[in-house]
């Protein structure tokens, strides 16, 4: 039987586009041990959803407005211990979410984990970054730099938490390095283990290419 060039190469996209399609719907390890977590791999009950290029967009609901609805965060299904999470964000204007690790309980990850904030933090100066600025972790120590990018550019965060010891890598460059249990509020604990969350904060907000590795 005599195939036509067109015909293999059309074979050849098909597979090719099955492959993304399988890829973009399961979790995945593709580098380094690292597993990849696309929105069905993940827990919520806010409106995240996923676009056709991968990346995952919240898009809030009429009412839905402020960081208290918990069960709205965007959540990997397993605790982690000692891990690295890397991922992309964006938001526009005034934009405002946060990074949630080492939560005991989902139902309330400010009382039970420890937060990274993300934050519109572009021009401020690196002197008066703050624990509620871009990088920072609130409660305990603002980020020893600014390097914001402007609302509606992606931003690549990476945390890496091995025992108490937290390093935190924003667009390449490290804002923070530390031993959590050291520095934490007295009056809150540093668990063994817990979920990793990104909060929603009723504002529309980007993430791509979530990626997860435990140590």
């Amino acid at each position: 039987m005599v195939i036509s060039m067109n015909r293999i190469l059309f074979l050849l996209a098909a597979n090719v586009l099955l492959f993304q399609t399988v890829e973009a719907q399961h979790p995945e390890k593709n580098r380094a041990g690292f597993t990849k977590l696309p929105l069905s791999a993940l827990k919520t009950e806010g409106n995240w959803q996923q676009q056709e290029n991968g990346e995952i967009y919240l898009e809030p609901r009429e009412g839905e407005v402020g960081w208290k609805r918990y069960n709205h965060y965007l959540t990997l299904p397993e605790k982690y211990g000692s891990f690295i999470v890397d991922f992309e964000y964006k938001h526009g204007e005034g934009g405002n979410s946060g990074l949630y690790f080492r939560v005991s309980d989902m139902v309330d990850p400010t009382v039970h984990g420890f937060e990274i904030q993300i934050l519109d933090s572009l021009g401020k100066a690196d002197e008066e970054m703050g624990h509620h600025d871009n990088g920072g972790i609130i409660k305990t120590k603002g980020a020893d730099k600014n390097v914001s990018k402007k609302a509606g550019e992606w931003n690549r965060m990476t945390v890496k938490m091995k025992g108490n010891n937290l390093t935190v890598t924003l667009n390449g460059e490290v804002v923070q390095s530390l031993n959590l249990d050291r520095k934490r509020p007295k009056d809150k604990p540093l668990h063994k283990e817990g979920f990793i969350s990104i909060q929603d904060h009723g504002l529309p907000f980007w993430v791509r290419n979530i990626q997860v590795k435990k140590l």
